[in-house]
């Protein structure tokens, strides 16, 4: 009976990670404080926590520290620059890493970015360091690199 209840429980666990949103599920992940600044900050909170499905390439801080402080400080002042920025990191749809090919796909932003599966899968210039966070919503890819629309 014991085992039956704790099996019980993690279940139940599992199903209240999953039920976050992205931007939950990326909060809690406690490396992407910089992404839910910036997400905060261009007001794309509401529209991550929407209906999806969303794919993001989320970088984490240790990407955005590779920006430099007074580059990233202008961005974070810049609404329309960021929001730009924050969107070419979003792929509509939920696409598992299963699922990736190489190739050019159309980011929410309305730009391309470059997936390459060569050596490792790399989203433009950015490597991918973890796949599949699912969330409730759609799915975060950690990409180890800020990449900027042309």
């Amino acid at each position: 009976m014991k085992k039956l209840i704790i099996a019980a429980a993690l279940a139940a666990s599992a199903l209240a990670v999953q039920a976050k949103d992205i931007v939950d599920t990326a909060v809690a992940a406690g490396n992407f404080k910089t992404l839910a600044t910036a997400l905060q900050a261009a007001g794309l909170i509401e529209t991550l926590k929407g209906k999806g499905p969303f794919t993001v390439f989320a970088p984490t801080d240790a990407a955005f520290a590779k920006v430099p402080k007074a580059d990233l400080d202008a961005l974070l002042k810049d609404k329309a620059k960021l929001t730009a920025v924050l969107t070419y990191h979003v792929v509509p749809g939920k696409v598992m890493a299963k699922d990736v090919k190489a190739g050019a796909v159309k980011t929410v932003q309305g730009s391309d970015i470059t997936i390459s599966t060569a050596s490792g899968v790399t989203v433009n210039n950015a490597k991918v360091t973890a796949t599949d966070i699912v969330a409730s919503n759609g799915v975060i890819h950690v990409i180890d690199t800020v990449i900027m629309p042309k």
